[in-house]
């Protein structure tokens, strides 16, 4: 299916056109009616001569509903650009296949409507116009098609140019996101008997009944209860299909028009990002940081402030970069078009790409594009799962889970080796970076287990990660049961670790305790508890016993019934 916008100048006939098409009218307003003029999106469906189903969007061509209009335009796979052959090429002709260019839009056909009222040198006049004006862009070729909604003269022509766009068309769907599904609300209204109702097209993955999902700007968790697809119910919506989908868990004035739908945890939200702006050609000012702006993404509008990177301003038909900063957080990624509008004069400035969503490097030194390995350098390092949040691509790690340049990668790797040359004790792997834990896995010669490194073949059994192991944990060593019984064995005969009853102590353990006796003596010449050598080390009876017993074994301390005095080798 294919999804396409009706564009052009109030009163062209737009909404007719679509009417005629598809025997549904787009004007859902009563206003609408009465007045005899869009304002709102409408939306509307047909099965061309094939069997293939396209969606019509029809948007408003008022200047004061050009807010409307772009949220209608932000999801579709290509337009139909009506031009009324009476008046012609007009103002906001103009200004919606400028929009439509900046966009991206690459397919379309032009309807030239109102043929039954003009003659045909009339209309071979208009056909030249419009041919002017769109030379040059993704419409220079496009068919123009002759009709009329009255007579009904050229309906089957467009019909039938249409059934080769729709065949012809591809989706916008990055194949590395189809898993993460991302709807923009263009409608959201509650139904008798079924709650809240939203619609939109779907531009990312795919959707089922009974999925889980989270409403971008509130945070707020819903759930699928219903999918529709032209008024019949299916159980799953891909990409690039517009539907309606039934929610649990919020009310139909909680969700607005320029609310996302994604799933919990799958997308970067961001409020800042990199991207290259193209000034329209018609444009009469510069574009500078001043100015108060909006942009327009998906079917949103966004308030905004602008700074150009790389220059102090952008003329007209000129193409630049951008830094955007919103004032709030939305689902993007790189590759998404937007439109720049200036609030003030009520005005389109541009369109671009969005580039980069977490800019790395201040603006004097920003230099953004698409690719992957700017995204590298920048950050460094970065893992896989980091970078497909931000770009939405999926790569080969090239350690562990992560990703850096060659360069950094060699530099890390050089370091740690010396590291563990160089000190006489393994490397314990919790005071590494974590991207220096997957590094030094990889390294030749070095064995990594029980939470340290070590060089292989280490001549000693004193140089053996358990070593430094109890070392750092003191008068509170770790159980023995999750370790190898053997080597702690060899480690106790070399007098390195004490074995009491099956409590293991680093030898270190006992000088830390016989310091703590000489203190507490000093204050209590007549001896001390359990209780109170427990207390003063800050361990329970399950060490403080067997440390006591060891002391013991040693004439450092000797019972005494209930106390514990200095034993003969105490200043020993």
């Amino acid at each position: 299916m294919t999804v396409v916008a009706t564009a052009g100048h109030v009163d062209h006939g737009k909404s007719s056109l679509v009417l005629a098409l598809t025997g549904i009218d787009p004007d859902r307003w009563e206003e609408e009616k009465r007045r005899g003029m869009t304002i709102d999106l409408g939306f509307a469906h047909t099965r061309l001569p094939s069997g293939r189903v396209v969606s019509f969007i029809d948007v408003p061509g008022h200047i004061r509903f050009l807010r409307n209009m772009l949220a209608g335009v932000g999801s579709i796979d290509g337009t139909i650009l009506v031009v009324d052959g009476k008046e012609g090429w007009m103002p906001q002709t103009e200004e919606h296949f400028q929009i439509l260019k900046l966009l991206g839009i690459k397919r379309g056909v032009i309807a030239l409507t109102k043929t039954d009222l003009i003659d045909p040198a009339l209309e071979q006049l208009r056909r030249q116009e419009i041919r002017s004006k769109t030379s040059n862009s993704f419409l220079a070729e496009a068919p123009i098609v002759g009709v009329s909604v009255v007579d009904r003269r050229g309906l089957a022509e467009l019909g039938s140019v249409l059934d080769e766009l729709v065949g012809a068309s591809s989706s916008q769907i990055d194949g590395n996101s189809r898993h993460r599904p991302r709807l923009w609300v263009d409608r959201s209204f509650s139904a008798k008997g079924a709650g809240t109702v939203v619609t939109g097209t779907l531009t990312f993955g795919a959707l089922n009944v009974g999925d889980e999902l989270v409403v971008a700007r509130t945070k707020q968790r819903v759930r699928v209860r219903e999918i529709q697809e032209h008024d019949s119910k299916v159980e799953e919506i891909a990409a690039g299909h517009r539907c309606a989908l039934n929610l649990i868990g919020v009310a139909h004035d909680e969700i607005l028009r320029g609310d996302a739908l994604t799933r919990p945890e799958q997308w970067r939200y961001t409020s800042l990002f990199d991207a290259s702006l193209t000034v329209v050609p018609t444009l009469r000012h510069r574009v500078t940081r001043r100015g108060s702006y909006a942009v327009y993404i998906g079917s949103g509008e966004f308030s905004a402030k602008v700074r150009i990177i790389g220059a102090r301003e952008l003329n007209a038909g000129q193409t630049g970069a951008v830094r955007v900063a919103l004032q709030a957080d939305i689902p993007i990624l790189p590759g998404d078009r937007f439109i720049l509008r200036e609030s003030g004069r009520q005005e389109t400035i541009g369109g671009g790409e969005v580039l980069d969503i977490a800019p790395k490097l201040r603006l004097s030194k920003a230099k953004p594009d698409r690719s992957i390995s700017r995204v590298v350098r920048e950050h460094k390092w970065i893992t896989v799962e980091e970078l497909e949040a931000l770009t939405g691509q999926v790569s080969e790690p090239m350690v562990g889970n992560w990703l850096t340049t060659p360069e950094l990668l060699d530099a890390t790797r050089k370091d740690l080796a010396v590291r563990l040359v160089k000190t006489s004790e393994p490397l314990e792997l919790a005071r590494l970076k974590p991207n220096e834990q997957a590094v030094i896995a990889t390294l030749p010669n070095v064995v990594v287990e029980m939470g340290f490194a070590r060089v292989k073949d280490a001549t000693s059994i004193v140089e053996h990660p358990y070593v430094a192991l109890f070392l750092k944990s003191g008068v509170t060593p770790p159980d023995t049961k999750s370790l190898d019984r053997n080597i702690v064995r060899q480690l106790v005969q070399r007098g390195v670790l004490v074995d009491v009853d099956g409590t293991v102590f680093h030898i270190a353990a006992l000088e830390t305790a016989r310091k703590k006796i000489v203190e507490m003596l000093a204050h209590n010449p007549g001896g001390f508890t359990v209780s109170q050598f427990r207390e003063s080390l800050a361990i329970t009876r399950k060490h403080a016993v067997p440390l006591l017993e060891a002391l013991d074994r040693r004439a450092i301390t000797k019972r005494d019934g209930d106390l514990r005095r200095a034993g003969a080798r105490l200043n020993g």
